[in-house]
C-alpha cells in the first residue's frame, strides 16, 4: 500500500477530470482526494497498490476530452482514510 501526491497537468479542467477520477477511484477501491489548482493543474494524493494506482492514471488518460500532458508523482506518507473525495 502507497500514497501518491500527484499534479496533472494539460487539458484537466473544464472536462470532468475531478468526478471521473472521483468514480473511477470508487470503484478500484482507492482513497485520497483530487481538487483544481489555481494553475490550470489538477492536484491529487491516492492511496492503495501502487499497480492499481498506475492503472489508474493509464485509464484517466484514455478518458474522453481530458488530455494528460504531464505527470508529476511523488510517493508520500500513508494516511487512515476510507474513501476518495474532490475537495474545493
Amino acid at each position: 500500500m502507497v500514497r501518491k501526491h500527484i499534479f496533472f497537468s494539460g487539458r484537466v479542467q473544464g472536462v470532468g477530470f475531478r468526478y471521473r477520477s472521483y468514480y473511477l477511484a470508487e470503484s478500484l477501491g482507492l482513497t485520497g482526494w483530487v481538487r483544481n489548482c489555481y494553475d490550470e493543474r489538477v492536484e491529487m494524493e491516492v492511496q492503495g497498490k501502487e499497480a492499481v494506482i498506475y492503472e489508474f492514471i493509464e485509464r484517466m488518460k484514455k478518458q474522453h476530452f481530458i488530455r494528460i500532458d504531464e505527470v508529476e508523482m511523488s510517493e508520500i506518507p500513508r494516511e487512515e482514510e476510507v474513501s476518495f473525495c474532490i475537495r474545493d
